[in-house]
């Protein structure tokens, strides 16, 4: 087993919201905001589908916020198919049998198991994995993972990530190294007024489970460079059922 089964790893129950984005943050949101992504329920079909504007938070980044008693109070496509808006009530908003159907199609692959969190120097790392579904076929099967990287700087010094480097192991005995410069083809900077960088990637194997761990390597604005931990995070498939939501394409 690569991963070092002598750190003490610690668990707690962890509050998640799954939230809607306002379409007028977007230009100022440092995360994409088409990351929600599925399969398409075709074997020979190789698109990605994805939820544009649907993310999840922690309930300790949540600030309070109280309508002014608007109808639409953010704008989303999916708002008013999924809320109802009711001024008599407190809260003014209802769930619609249109959201309880989608919740319960799309369940599997929207739900959220496990949050692993690590800190190095005053750099946060948060992964979140989804499994998105398998392609099988007569001669393989392939299976499919989303996950979803956080990174906060805590601190007050400046720093930017150059590289990332991932060790990939699967349960059919294979482990891969990847290396590269940045994330998603950029190299954020994370200060102390904008310290946040959220983004999303996927990863596929040929085995129904898989680990994988590694470091972003990060840059000090006075040239110096050290390594920030990604906590490794088991990839888990559910195998009951290999079909996957395709209502919306991207």
């Amino acid at each position: 087993m690569p991963l070092d089964t002598n750190k003490e790893v610690k668990g707690k129950t962890h509050v998640y919201y799954q939230v809607l984005i306002d379409s007028r943050d977007c230009p100022f949101i440092r995360a994409q905001t088409e990351a929600v992504t599925f399969l398409g329920n075709q074997d020979n079909n190789r698109s990605l589908y994805a939820i544009p504007g649907l993310d999840y938070v922690a309930h300790e980044d949540v600030l309070p916020y109280s309508s002014s008693g608007e109808a639409s109070p953010i704008s989303h496509e999916l708002f008013d198919k999924f809320l109802e808006f009711n001024p008599g009530q407190d809260p003014h908003f209802s769930p619609k049998d249109t959201l309880r159907a989608w919740q319960e199609k799309n369940h599997p692959w929207l739900e959220l198991s496990d949050v692993h969190r690590e800190t190095t120097d005053g750099i946060r790392v948060t992964v979140i994995p989804f499994y998105m579904g398998a392609r099988v076929s007569q001669d393989s099967s392939v299976y499919w993972w989303r996950y979803c990287i956080r990174l906060e700087n805590l601190g007050d010094e400046t720093v930017q990530l150059r590289e990332r480097h991932w060790r990939i192991f699967s349960l059919s005995g294979t482990l891969e190294t990847v290396r590269g410069r940045g994330v998603v083809g950029q190299e954020p900077i994370l200060s102390k007024e904008q310290p946040a960088f959220q983004y999303s990637s996927h990863v596929s194997l040929q085995a129904p489970s898989g680990h994988m761990w590694g470091t972003f390597r990060m840059e000090k604005s006075d040239g110096q460079t050290f390594d920030c931990r990604i906590p490794p995070f088991t990839l888990e498939s559910k195998q009951d059922d290999h079909s996957s939501p395709h209502s919306f394409f991207w």
